[in-house]
């Protein structure tokens, strides 16, 4: 039978081999606190390639050091960052997907020691520390290291970048209410939240001609914060600058509880994709290559991010194709098993 889970799809260059992306999820692996790769990477990101995952992408990868979530995450900050990152996508490509990497700063949620920074000195919980309220020297310092990051990628031979706009991490911090308190360009209204946002595409898009993703958190899940329809305006002005794709997810801006459910963030990625006219990724509890199936096949998303299904079975794709009737070539090394 035919299907859309395993049917290519094309953005801009690049074309991947099915609409299956492994979500990028942190490792902290980076035991020697350098934010270098290491042979957990390396084993780690390579068997999904393995596993026929069309498109791998690489964890939230720290533009500055005081951007990493923890000590122990990937760092692309340096340009000694770009020979492990380099090895890496070779990997991947030598088995047959594509490498995408997840340019962050993770702005007042930063774990590491020393400044953190916000857009306003106002910590996430009573239990976190305070951050420093960016100047606009800090937030120019900011750009420029995405725009430095996005270089490296490109060196170290990544096919995709995505920006990291959720989470209530840095960029994500700048567009809610709820965390954005400030009373110059770069706080108020929708769009001077957004100015932030919009020059670190610009800034990436300066040194990166390939095509670029944006996740977002798309329901701040508070009445005085971002809602889906926040969110399809903030989409439209992404589209308006040349971003390709979203990628939709929810929540983490401040501590808050909301119903999770198998699909529960599809509604967003279908609202985004239907109302702003763009590609959209849908990620959370999608789990069965028949729930895949669905939401591809009622154009609700264009592609299908996998979490910890994957961290789960590695093989996720063949399961998923099983389960479908699809056959789906595999690795030769494993033709008597596959």
């Amino acid at each position: 039978m035919e299907s859309a889970l395993f049917s290519p799809h094309i953005i801009k260059s690049v074309t991947l081999k099915n609409r299956i992306v492994m979500s990028p999820m942190c490792m902290y692996s980076c035991f020697e606190e350098d934010g270098k790769v290491t042979n957990w990477h390396l084993t780690h990101y390579t068997s999904r390639a393995v596993g026929q995952v069309g498109l791998v992408m690489i964890e939230a990868t720290a533009v500055k050091p005081e951007g990493r979530i923890s000590a122990n995450d990937l760092g692309i900050w340096d340009a000694a960052h770009v020979e492990g990152l380099k090895q890496l996508t070779n990997q991947l490509h030598m088995n047959g997907s594509h490498a995408a990497i997840q340019l962050a700063h993770a702005g007042r949620k930063s774990q590491v020691e020393g400044v953190i920074y916000g857009p306003s000195a106002i910590a996430f919980d009573h239990k976190s520390r305070v951050p420093i309220e960016m100047t606009k020297a800090d937030i120019e310092d900011v750009i420029h290291a995405f725009a430095l990051a996005a270089r490296r990628a490109k060196e170290a031979g990544f096919d995709i970048i995505e920006i990291h706009s959720a989470h209530g991490y840095l960029l994500n911090e700048f567009l809610s209410p709820l965390t954005n308190k400030r009373t110059d360009e770069y706080g108020g209204n929708l769009e001077k939240r957004y100015r932030f946002l919009k020059e670190v595409i610009d800034a990436v898009k300066s040194e990166w001609s390939g095509p670029l993703f944006v996740r977002v958190s798309a329901n701040d899940y508070d009445n005085q914060g971002n809602s889906i329809e926040d969110y399809v305006q903030i989409a439209q002005m992404m589209k308006a600058q040349g971003v390709d794709l979203i990628d939709c997810s929810s929540g983490a801006v401040i501590p808050t509880r909301f119903d999770v459910f198998p699909g529960y963030q599809v509604p967003y990625a279908e609202t985004i994709k239907r109302n702003a006219h763009i590609q959209t990724g849908a990620v959370g509890l999608i789990t069965t290559g028949i729930q895949a199936e669905e939401i591809l096949k009622n154009g609700r998303a264009d592609l299908i991010f996998i979490g910890r299904e994957l961290l789960r079975n590695p093989y996720w794709p063949k399961t998923a194709a099983q389960e479908l009737g699809v056959t789906v070539e595999g690795p030769g090394q494993y033709s008597r098993a596959w």
